[in-house]
């Protein structure tokens, strides 16, 4: 498998790929992703050279975004003057389910924060996704806090505010790794 930046083109594919992801986070019980993500939102991070896709062969298995800009009103400014890379909309497809495609992605981006001079790899969960968050705590995350007030970047209510971050690292993650140099974050 190999991980690759996405390009505008991937833009259809990346929400279908949300969509089958809210789908199955329904299933699960949890409310997560129910609401439709801005394609322009989505296609500015994809612009941004911030979105990248793991390919096996034609098939799209996995998604991450990694971003040096934190969403507003999780993290202090103390944290905030820590240099960090941020992820989000980790996704992977149903049909690679299982392999631990996740696990590798959080190496990968520990990895490419590491090459970045980044000291953080942080992310925010879904507060009521308890599942996701023992998913994240197994990898290694510590859970720093929960943020409950304030409205989300889109006007909603808050719903991602499970904050948790682990040390970046050189580590193996098994993907050829088609993307370019990180810029430095520091």
């Amino acid at each position: 498998m190999r991980i690759c930046p996405a390009q505008p083109h991937d833009l259809a594919k990346l929400l279908a790929f949300r969509e089958e992801a809210a789908a199955w986070l329904s299933r699960l019980g949890t409310d997560q992703w129910q609401r439709p993500y801005p394609a322009g939102k989505l296609l500015a991070t994809i612009e941004a050279g911030e979105v990248f896709m793991v390919r096996d062969g034609d098939a799209t298995a996995a998604t991450i975004t990694l971003t040096p800009k934190a969403e507003e009103g999780l993290w202090t400014a103390g944290e905030l003057r820590e240099p960090s890379l941020f992820i989000n909309k980790l996704t992977v497809a149903r049909t690679h389910a299982g392999q631990d495609l996740g696990g590798r992605l959080l190496d990968w981006a520990g990895n490419r924060g590491h090459h970045a001079g980044a000291e953080w790899l942080r992310l925010d969960a879904w507060t009521t996704n308890t599942g996701l968050q023992t998913y994240y705590l197994s990898h290694g995350f510590r859970h720093i806090r929960t943020v409950h007030r304030g409205l989300a970047v889109n006007g909603g209510p808050r719903v991602s505010g499970w904050l948790a971050q682990r040390a970046t690292m050189l580590s193996e993650h098994g993907f050829v790794d088609e993307t370019p140099t990180p810029r430095r974050v520091i």
